[in-house]
């Protein structure tokens, strides 16, 4: 008899944000804790075929895999809680599932059958669930269904997931995310936005089988029996998912409650034991909780960005990788690193303020975007670092940043510029891809750039061959169309540039560095090292930053 899927569907009540990406992993890391093979998916409810073309401030991060798929950013904390590389299967789109099938109805593989939404749509979702399943060989597979339920963008997914139930091969349950609001000038925690939801859950057929109970606080036991009672579930499957310390602490949150137990008893499945991994979690939690005790003796590490501020409100998703792996570098080092948050568009016409906000800062990190908005203030405060001995670490457009600022401070090519900002420049020290200006000219841009995982070489007796123990090739993601002009290496290696890194024909420049009897640690990566870096497993170049941060 052929073994039954396992599919854990994941979706949100009340509203967005909550920590329902999370929760998913928390809950797929937990099963996986238990020995099982475990895969995740985000399904995100947006017409845009991929995340490459979403704003990150409005959407978040958008989290490159290793085949180069443009992804949602909680694709990045399944990767960090499983430790494993996801594939673009493992993630879909409204935008993805529509042109795949107006494509095979073009393509007369419907054999002349009418196409319709329901049930064609659907079946598409779940073909794609089946299909990552299958890939990925999974015991069990933890689906997140982006947004709330309630939603127009929603109802196709759900009906997608009550189809997918009904099957006769398939063991599912659903998970409903909730938020418990608590008025300030009430001051009680209201069950009815979660009542409602489930209400609303029930209206596409669909009966939660957990509530995960979010709020600020932990839920009590009269609010944990009017959820039971009026959301038709199990007391013992309502969770209480207060705020915790820290994201990786949610785990923990749910294991006490024996949440892995009930999930794995409801998919008629064993409850197995916890693996060596899971130990190796709770001595990192240890770590972090023990780093957080450290008064005072936290480095400040400065993000000089621009995709944070929406309004009146400074939002951190667009760089969550970035955070995570200061984060896990820090914990390894036993510190809990304080970001602060830098709008390089203020440098710009503002010295006193560049200089009071880095001599404040025990590092600098500049890292990846787009466009020439605080390019100017982000190469002052590059300055800055390299003149006064500030660690420095610059990620892919932090990287060019870093090679212009060098270009015409120190290499004597006055007006150096990227091709990206001003394609006129005398000094083109960075300039676009041949490959890609094809593309740039026929308006080509959705999924287009250099994406995905690249192999490269690293130059012995330089810090990066250091930082990475001296291997001979890494292999690290990337997403961009500019690199360093070949044409100006030599004059920029004269001027004491090193390139440590290359691509394996030596043709692109994938690590600028100076050597440390020049600087302790001045650096810059045209990938993002952020999106490999793990809780048990932190990035040598972020290891390299906190280091360089305590030394000074």
């Amino acid at each position: 008899m052929k073994k039954k899927n396992k599919v854990i569907f994941v979706v949100g009540g009340v509203m967005s944000g909550v920590g329902k990406g999370v929760t998913t992993a928390s809950i797929a890391k937990l099963i996986q804790d238990r020995g099982y093979v475990v895969t995740a998916l985000k399904i995100d409810p947006y017409i845009n075929v991929d995340a490459g073309t979403m704003n990150p401030t409005e959407h978040g991060e958008v989290f490159v895999l290793a085949d180069g798929d443009e992804t949602d950013q909680d694709m990045g904390n399944y990767e960090r809680y499983l430790d494993v590389d996801l594939r673009r299967e493992n993630y879909m789109t409204t935008g993805r599932v529509y042109k795949t099938v107006i494509e095979r109805e073009r393509n007369l593989e419907y054999g002349g059958k009418c196409v319709e939404v329901v049930p064609h749509i659907p079946l598409e979702i779940i073909g794609r669930i089946d299909r990552a399943i299958a890939l990925a060989r999974s015991d069990v597979a933890v689906v997140e269904i982006g947004g709330t339920v309630g939603e127009y963008q929603n109802i196709l997914f759900l009906e997608a997931a009550r189809m997918m139930r009904r099957r006769n091969d398939v063991d599912a349950c659903f998970i409903l995310v909730s938020y418990l609001p608590v008025p300030s000038k009430v001051g009680e925690m209201k069950t009815k936005p979660t009542q409602t939801a489930a209400r609303t859950l029930n209206s596409a057929g669909i009966q939660a089988d957990f509530i995960v109970a979010r709020a600020d606080r932990a839920l009590d036991e009269k609010r944990k029996e009017k959820i039971a009672m009026f959301c038709d579930v199990a007391e013992e499957n309502v969770i209480s998912a207060p705020d915790a310390d820290s994201i990786y602490a949610v785990p923990e949150v749910f294991e006490k409650q024996h949440f892995t137990d009930l999930i794995l008893k409801r998919l008629n499945m064993e409850s197995g034991v916890r693996t060596v991994r899971a130990k190796e979690w709770d001595k990192m939690l240890r770590n972090l909780r023990s780093a957080s005790e450290k008064v005072n003796k936290h480095p400040r590490i400065g993000i000089a960005g621009k995709y944070f501020a929406t309004g009146d409100y400074v939002l951190s998703d667009s760089y969550i990788s970035v955070i995570e792996a200061i984060k896990h570098a820090g914990t390894a080092r036993g510190v809990l690193p304080e970001i602060v948050w830098l709008d390089s568009e203020i440098y710009e016409t503002d010295n006193e303020r560049m200089f009071a906000d880095l001599r404040a800062l025990d590092g600098l990190i500049v890292p990846g975007g787009f466009g020439m908005r605080g390019i100017e203030g982000k190469i002052k405060a590059i300055a800055y670092c390299r003149e006064n001995n500030v660690p420095f670490l610059g990620i892919c457009y932090g990287m060019q940043m870093l090679v212009v600022e060098y270009a015409r401070h120190v290499a004597g090519l006055k007006g150096a510029h990227t091709t990206e900002i001003d394609a006129n420049t005398q000094y083109p020290v960075i300039d676009i891809l041949p490959e890609q200006r094809k593309k740039l000219a026929q308006r080509d841009f959705g999924g287009t750039m250099r994406l995905g995982a690249y192999e490269a070489k690293l130059l012995p007796d330089t810090l990066a061959a250091k930082l990475y123990g001296n291997r001979g090739k890494i292999k690290e993601r990337h997403r961009h169309r500019y690199e360093v002009n070949p044409q100006y290496i030599k004059e920029m290696t004269s001027a004491g540039l090193v390139f440590s890194a290359t691509s394996p024909d030596g043709t692109l420049m994938e690590i600028a560095e100076l050597p440390q009897s020049k600087h302790p640690f001045f650096i810059g990566a045209q990938f993002h090292p952020e999106f490999l870096s793990r809780p048990l497993s932190p990035h040598p170049l972020f290891m390299g930053l906190v280091s360089a941060c305590l030394k000074k």
